[in-house]
């Protein structure tokens, strides 16, 4: 197949927009937990553990462009609702991140990332069908369950959940990331023996797809024995 007509047969990623849902628990101390949903289990595998979030509809779309962070703070509000029970404010939710799922990959997402924090008065009710399940729990925890098997988070769940793992209080963690520079990530995965490393945009080997270049390092390394997030330089 030549470039043109590789080119022609990419699929075009579907706007869409995830929140992730935080609170401090109550108890001994500032403690940070996140909301985590499972989804409904597809064949013989356990529906995985995500944010709340879902692509961007007709009615989500402001000023006729579906991939903007106006239409996807919109398509946020409105799928937290539907999958959670939880009604947010537009006005209280920050950008903190947007991924774009590789060319490689059948089905493609734009995905604008926001974070919300609630109280604990805050019911959670989740929809059943597509979602039927769901978990407070705190960013060490989340990723202790991840590495030993008990729970499946997607990569941008985990990067996200590392993200929040530096914080104890929900409010500051949402001014810490609300004030960084928004980040969108573009994952070019490098396959090795062990598993794979994804690369991300400002590591020194993405350009070239290329792990072992020295420099600065944005990646997951995915592997059997566990999966770790660097980000220096």
């Amino acid at each position: 197949m030549s470039e043109r007509d590789r080119a022609s047969t990419k699929t075009e990623p579907r706007p869409s927009a995830t929140v992730v849902v935080v609170r401090d628990a109550t108890g001994s101390g500032p403690r940070l937990e996140l909301l985590l949903l499972q989804r409904a289990a597809r064949g013989d595998k356990p529906g995985a553990w995500v944010f709340p979030g879902g692509k961007v509809e007709s009615s989500d779309v402001i000023a006729g462009d579906p991939g903007s962070r106006e239409s996807a703070l919109r398509a946020a509000v409105r799928e937290t609702r539907e999958e959670a029970g939880l009604d947010l404010a537009a006005t209280r939710l920050v950008a903190i991140s947007r991924w774009i799922t590789p060319e490689i990959s059948p089905q493609r997402f734009d995905t604008w990332f926001f974070l919300g924090v609630v109280d604990t008065t805050r019911e959670v009710i989740v929809c059943g069908s597509e979602i039927i399940g769901h978990r407070w729990i705190t960013p060490a925890d989340a990723l202790d369950a991840h590495q030993c098997g008990e729970i499946q988070l997607a990569p941008p769940t985990f990067v996200t959940v590392q993200w929040l793992s530096s914080h104890s209080h929900a409010a500051h963690a949402q001014d810490a990331l609300g004030r960084e520079p928004i980040l969108t990530f573009r994952p070019r995965i490098h396959r090795i023996a062990a598993g794979a490393c994804m690369l991300y945009p400002g590591d020194a080997g993405y350009e070239a797809g290329d792990p072992d270049l020295p420099g600065p390092r944005h990646r997951i390394w995915a592997l059997a024995s566990g999966w770790r997030y660097e980000r220096s330089g």
